[in-house]
């Protein structure tokens, strides 16, 4: 299982297809949505926690010259939020790889031996297992699950193995990734894992849930990505970092990335 055959997944992702997160161009802004009230309750109801993650986000948005939405609400404390165990970001980081690789190379034989020496056939989710079995998947349920990829990197983020996540303007290090992966295993993975403070993680999801949201409206407006963002990228942020924090207690497939 050659690291190389991992790459080809690199060359996918921006091969100019245009997975469905690109296609989420609405915000949450009508009173009757159903989050929209809980999104509420948590400005209402923020401490001073949670606001001063607010003006830190906002105050590096501004340096880094990304628009800033003021009204945009505080979001959760850390002790109202779910604490992930370091065995299930392992789990989530390692099927999700497994996903985003046969999404690249469609070679069943490689899928398989992935499955078997990372040991696991039982954590993937219903969705991933569907595509897994489809034996002829679309161009487009390929592309969605190739930018995968990014989800690993923030989970190993999330559990130590990477120092930072770097700015969003450019696509993960694939060959880095299958590295970290491949060099380990899982069970090194497991022994290696540590799981940030839950402060850690906040600060990241507050900043990406402010960052998907100058993203959005860039869109909205016809204007040009601020700083140099991939849209894939923020959003991929996003969704991986909204399950790290249980964000409206949705399981992996339903993870929504309301801005």
């Amino acid at each position: 299982m050659s690291k190389l055959s991992w790459i080809a997944g690199l060359a996918f992702m921006c091969a100019g297809l245009v997975p469905a997160a690109q296609a989420q161009t609405h915000t949450l802004a009508e009173p009757e949505h159903p989050r929209a009230q809980t999104i509420a309750a948590l400005a209402n109801s923020a401490d001073r926690e949670a606001v001063a993650r607010r003006e830190r986000s906002n105050d590096w948005l501004r340096a880094n010259g990304i628009p800033v939405n003021d009204n945009l609400p505080a979001r959760n404390i850390a002790d109202e939020t779910v604490r992930r165990d370091s065995d299930a970001v392992i789990d989530r980081l390692l099927a999700l790889a497994v996903v985003a690789v046969h999404a690249s190379e469609m070679d069943r034989g490689l899928t398989d031996s992935m499955i078997y020496n990372f040991d696991v056939a039982d954590v993937f989710t219903p969705e991933e297992m569907a595509f897994l079995q489809n034996e002829t998947p679309t161009r487009d349920e390929r592309a969605k699950y190739s930018w995968a990829f990014e989800n690993v990197e923030v989970l190993l983020w999330a559990v130590g193995l990477r120092e930072e996540l770097g700015h969003p303007g450019e696509v993960c290090d694939i060959d880095a990734i299958a590295d970290t992966l491949l060099s380990n295993g899982s069970f090194g993975l497991r022994r290696r894992a540590e799981l940030r403070s839950q402060e850690e993680i906040m600060d990241q999801a507050d900043l990406i849930y402010r960052m998907h949201w100058a993203l959005r409206q860039a869109q909205i407006e016809g204007e040009a990505p601020p700083a140099g963002m991939v849209w894939d990228v923020v959003f991929e942020r996003h969704y991986a970092l909204n399950w790290l924090i249980g964000y409206m207690d949705q399981p992996w497939d339903e993870v929504s990335t309301d801005t």
